[in-house]
């Protein structure tokens, strides 16, 4: 709500014994074309700078790196300490042979949300969150949400990430027009706190973009900032 842009440093050294790290930072530019990308220190280190759900979806895109790494070192383990420096390409192959599963296995790929924006899209989009064969659920905590989309049917690997990249794509374009405010009900009476949600019922038809949702203790308003601003005047 406050902050446009969020920088990130990370730290890359953790990859250097099975990738080039020069063409791991390539891929994650070319996935994450919304952020901007300091250069690639000595140490390993690097700063990223964007929105804070496209720095989400990059921090998800490493994890799964470091979970297939660590996965394969499991593996080979037994077999071998000495582990070659591969070219990313290749990495990426196996990559790409492993989110394929016979018999339509889809797959399962997370998504992680601003509650908010979680929120206003499950309002005014719902179909984005509606498709054929692929299940979507979503799980959150407090001011974050991770949505999971699964194989639910027929779907497979390429259905399963255009619906999870929708959903992305959606997110990052609302996170920089978006604002919420907080109206407090608290040490208010229960007369005024009705008479609060009754003003926001009947301002809501006034503003079709805007979502209201009202809390016991607060009335959450999220929407276009234009709107918000003639909102809470009125109210």
């Amino acid at each position: 709500q406050v902050f446009s842009s969020v920088t990130s440093v990370l730290n890359m050294s953790v990859f250097k014994d099975q990738f080039v790290l020069e063409d791991l930072v390539e891929e994650m530019k070319e996935r994450s074309r919304d952020l901007s990308f300091g250069p690639l220190q000595s140490d390993g280190r690097i700063a990223v700078q964007g929105s804070f759900p496209a720095i989400k979806v990059l921090r998800d895109f490493l994890l799964v790196k470091a979970k297939s790494l660590s996965e394969k070192d499991n593996r080979e383990e037994s077999k071998s300490h000495q582990r070659p420096r591969r070219r990313l390409q290749e990495h990426r192959s196996t990559t790409e042979m492993r989110n394929f599963v016979p018999d339509g296995d889809g797959g399962k790929q997370m998504v992680v949300l601003d509650t908010d924006i979680y929120h206003y899209m499950k309002h005014f989009f719902p179909w984005i969150f509606q498709e054929n064969h692929v299940a979507i659920s979503a799980v959150t905590d407090g001011d974050i949400t991770t949505v999971c989309v699964e194989n639910a049917g027929r779907a497979d690997a390429g259905q399963v990430s255009s619906v999870k990249k929708k959903i992305e794509d959606q997110s990052i374009e609302l996170h920089s027009t978006l604002r919420k405010i907080r109206v407090s009900l608290k040490e208010r009476t229960r007369h005024e706190k009705q008479r609060h949600k009754w003003v926001c019922e009947r301002l809501k038809s006034c503003y079709p973009q805007l979502l209201v949702i009202p809390y016991d203790a607060h009335i959450e308003v999220i929407g276009f900032s234009s709107d918000i601003f003639k909102f809470s005047k009125e109210m």
